[in-house]
């Protein structure tokens, strides 16, 4: 600082040599102060911009690591290189005038304070969205997502921010502002009372991970069923599979029941749960033709032979007849030995999952028929194929019931009705 000083005074004795008046050395000496001033903070401001921040940058270039590159990606030097220009003015801004001018070096301190604390506050916004993008790229980011902790991060910095600013432009102190604060906790409660349910929200979804990003969800009140793609502080944003975007309030996510599907993807199989109806007039025993026909079928060939001795041997041994036995004894039907079949047809399907639940079982009949229900697990979970394994397997189904002389049920239709008047 005894450089500008002596700087002053040097160039105060030179205009007063040249035969200037002393009013017009004062003003002279503090426009040439303020260029000097100026001159050194431009200075300050290339040295950091043009110089510093292009060393950091091909370091970063130069490195295995992806955080330093999310970090200049994200301006947080950038912004923090503003800080140069302003840091030189505010500790030269007593030397440029003298003390006649005291409102004047009042003013730029003032100005310069309001201008740093700003610029803090950008960096600490540019530092917090780098955290998010680095932490984004960790395994464990797609279980836990610390968006809504960023957001209410930055609330807090720019309340804080604020609250600075106002104590620099008026001049007073933080503690008493603080203090005072207690009479408006009502107001602030009530202004950021959405912002306090989402942190609420977040942090309940968080803590029993109820949801991730990438996680399939349904929840029809808001006609979202589709993929997470964003969780924020205030809003849960899930892509549908018709590409719409739904937007959650995350509160509702913890007051509102959702199905989340992620227990599915992770199980290994998808739920393959279908009827149909099987028309009860189309029931009966199986004749010897029937059977014979049966014991060509290769997946039916073992169970029909093992089924025939051991009614051929109960009967025998309780003494039925051939004419009895249809009442007394045990004879196969057609709807036991096509429900067998259906066990061995998906049993011998490698897209079926038969580590997990497996049945092919009988409903109550009801005035629709029998349904036939198959209950089973897709090792395919992906939408549209899974899809088409569901359709394959009840194309097979239905094509196969003539021969077992099953039909399947249907309500007539205006062509039945055609029939009958015919």
């Amino acid at each position: 600082m005894e450089v500008i000083i002596n700087f002053k005074q040097t160039m105060s004795h030179w205009l007063q040599s040249v035969g200037l008046g002393a009013t017009f050395v004062d003003y002279a000496e503090n426009i040439i102060s303020v260029i000097l001033v100026v001159a050194l903070a431009y200075i300050a401001d290339f040295v950091s911009k043009k110089i510093i921040l292009t060393i950091l940058y091909r370091i970063a270039k130069r490195s295995k690591t992806d955080w330093d590159d999310i970090i200049l990606e994200k301006n947080v030097f950038n912004r923090l290189s503003h800080l140069a220009p302003a840091f030189v003015i505010y500790y030269l801004n007593p030397y440029i005038f003298d003390n006649n001018n005291s409102v004047w070096i009042e003013i730029i301190q003032t100005a310069t304070k309001v201008y740093m604390a700003i610029v803090f506050n950008l960096v600490a916004f540019a530092f917090l969205n780098a955290l998010n993008d680095i932490y984004n790229k960790a395994a464990k980011s797609k279980k836990v997502s610390i968006k809504s902790y960023i957001q209410i991060t930055k609330i807090v910095i720019g309340f804080v921010t604020g609250l600075i600013v106002f104590s620099i432009v008026f001049d007073k102190d933080l503690s008493g502002i603080f203090t005072g604060l207690g009479a408006f906790a009502a107001v602030l409660l009530l202004i950021f009372q959405d912002s306090i349910k989402g942190l609420v929200g977040g942090v309940t979804l968080s803590a029993n991970d109820m949801v991730r990003i990438g996680d399939w969800i349904s929840m029809p009140k808001y006609n979202a069923d589709g993929t997470v793609i964003d969780i924020s502080l205030n809003t849960v944003k899930v892509q549908n599979w018709d590409k719409t975007i739904s937007t959650i309030p995350t509160y509702s996510m913890v007051t509102e029941s959702f199905s989340n599907w992620r227990g599915m993807e992770e199980s290994g199989g998808r739920r393959i749960k279908r009827s149909l109806n099987i028309d009860i007039k189309t029931i009966k025993f199986c004749n010897q033709e029937m059977i014979n026909k049966f014991n060509n079928i290769h997946i039916l060939k073992n169970y029909i032979e093992t089924k025939k001795e051991e009614i051929e041997g109960y009967n025998k041994n309780k003494g039925i007849g051939e004419e009895e036995k249809r009442i007394n004894g045990k004879v196969l039907t057609n709807i036991g030995t096509f429900r067998i079949y259906l066990e061995n047809y998906l049993k011998s399907l490698e897209v079926i999952n038969k580590n997990m639940t497996f049945i092919v079982r009988q409903l109550p009949p009801t005035e629709k028929g029998l349904p036939i229900e198959v209950y089973v697990f897709s090792k395919v979970q992906e939408w549209a194929e899974y899809e088409q394994i569901q359709s394959d397997i009840f194309d097979h189904i239905y094509s196969v019931l003539d021969i077992f002389e099953l039909a399947a049920f249907q309500n007539p239709s205006g062509n039945d009705f055609k029939s009958l008047v015919k």
